[in-house]
């Protein structure tokens, strides 16, 4: 994101959101009781009313970062979140739609036209401009492009051409390259003639003369050498470098691993096109956790807290939908075996536990398979191992919670058949759930999807169905 505003010192975000609701209230409540007011020249009283009441909180959003103006936007009511959007100073408008959610943000853009959108966008850096541009509308898009200079128009055309999961989509072209055959002191008064160094920076990258990267030079490297030490010496020419083809994922993992901060990105022939920073890896972990979070709850990630009733419902059908349909087939399984719980009550009673316990056990094993595959930790060479690993914790702790709900089973309905049955159907439905909770999200990902994307619809029908019929046919089988 933006880094031309630096965070000030303030209080919690959620007490700058309190005291803009609370003003909020307060112009509604002065602007409601000057309304009512019979006085001469009512519409200008009512309008200087209006625009002191609204100084206060311009002023207040003035003092606040863009990210927490952001913040707050997200946390408003549509009708609120206009208003604290007209009093935002138009130079602030790009940084604080880079920072909203893409819900929020559709909603903002809504209400700007061409000219503003254009102006807004054409003030950030380059990468930050490939990130807005998506959700821009074509027409805008060209005429900030238009508005761009040269060199700036090919940056973003170059990033708006790599998939925004990629390397490429998150890279921007803010970095600082030197010679490795130069002097220590030579490259810092280099950097003292730059004035400024971008944002996030912790190295040089070391380039020859044809913009090929050979290496880099952390700076504090560059403090504790003697100046007349030459670059070459004391730099690194084994750097993590990335491609612009490479996945972010990859990158994000690479981040963790090596406490990186940023990183150079390089071209098929090893020339320095970019580089990788922290922050902007961090976005990305940020935005990929909150929506494998939204889509192992059926929703989709453009959903607006404050959205119309109408718009939510529509975003939520499809997973409702589905949960109808496989609820639908379930009922029916339990539909087949009328007849023996009609002859036997206790099977209705007992048969929501053991598909409960084989949807809990099956979640543990989704959960780390989603982790897993998530990371890269699974591959086909550790597949098998990690299959008979799931499989024998499914068998003992079916073995140890089967054996005791049979115990509980016999206590309460004193009949040793019942609970014979009752604790073979709960290590029956583990073993089921270890499977689904193991090949689930491997299906997912083999139909080209994130591993939560519906994982756990399809474990809840598996392990539902399947502890249904294992529950209720052993019993039809054995004691009917």
């Amino acid at each position: 994101m933006s880094d031309q505003h630096e965070p000030p010192a303030q209080a919690p975000v959620e007490d700058s959101l309190k005291q803009v609701k609370d003003l909020l209230a307060r112009h509604r409540l002065v602007e409601g009781l000057v309304h009512k007011q019979n006085m001469p020249r009512h519409e200008l009283v009512e309008s200087l009313v209006h625009k002191q009441n609204l100084v206060e909180l311009q002023k207040k959003l003035d003092k606040l970062h863009p990210a927490d103006v952001a913040y707050i936007l997200e946390a408003l009511p549509l009708e609120d979140r206009l208003l604290v959007w007209n009093l935002v100073k138009a130079d602030r408008d790009g940084d604080i739609l880079l920072e909203v959610s893409d819900a929020v943000r559709e909603s903002l853009i809504a209400t700007m036209n061409i000219h503003e959108l254009v102006a807004a966008a054409a003030s950030l850096d380059t990468d930050e401009i490939a990130d807005l541009a998506p959700d821009l509308p074509k027409d805008v898009v060209q005429e900030l492009l238009k508005s761009l200079d040269h060199a700036k128009r090919v940056q973003v055309e170059s990033s708006l051409s790599y998939d925004e999961d990629s390397v490429g989509g998150l890279m921007d072209y803010d970095f600082v390259t030197i010679r490795a055959d130069v002097t220590l002191e030579v490259a810092l008064r280099y950097l003292r003639r730059l004035g400024e160094l971008p944002s996030h920076s912790d190295k040089l990258f070391v380039v020859d003369r044809n913009e090929r990267l050979i290496g880099t030079l952390p700076l504090k490297r560059m403090l504790v050498h003697d100046p007349d030490v030459h670059v070459a010496a004391i730099m690194s020419d084994d750097p993590v470098k990335f491609s612009p083809s490479d996945p972010a994922t990859d990158a994000a993992q690479a981040f963790e691993r090596y406490d990186l901060v940023t990183a150079p990105v390089v071209d098929a022939r090893g020339n320095l096109v970019g580089r990788l920073t922290v922050d902007v890896v961090l976005d990305f972990i940020r935005a990929e956790a909150e929506e494998d979070m939204l889509q192992a709850a059926g929703l989709r990630e453009e959903e607006d807290l404050f959205s119309t009733v109408w718009k939510a419902a529509k975003n939520r059908w499809l997973w409702l939908a589905i949960n109808l349909c496989t609820a639908l087939f379930a009922s029916r399984v339990v539909g087949a075996f009328e007849g023996s719980i009609e002859k036997l009550a206790a099977l209705a009673a007992l048969m929501p536990i053991v598909a409960g316990m084989g949807g809990n056990s099956g979640s543990q094993t989704l959960t780390l398979m989603v982790r897993g595959l998530a990371l890269g930790l699974i591959s086909k060479e550790n597949t098998k191992r990690l299959l008979i690993k799931e499989l024998g914790i499914a068998v003992l702790n079916g073995v140890m919670w089967g054996s005791m709900m049979g115990l509980i089973t016999w206590l309460l309905y004193d009949n040793i058949g019942l609970a014979l049955v009752m604790a073979a159907a709960m290590l029956m439905s583990l073993i089921v759930a270890a499977l689904a909770g193991f090949v689930a999200p491997i299906i997912i990902v083999r139909l080209g999807h994130d591993p939560a994307f519906g994982a756990h619809v399809l474990l809840t029908f598996i392990t539902d169905s399947m502890g249904f019929l294992i529950f209720l046919g052993l019993a039809t089988l054995v004691l009917l």
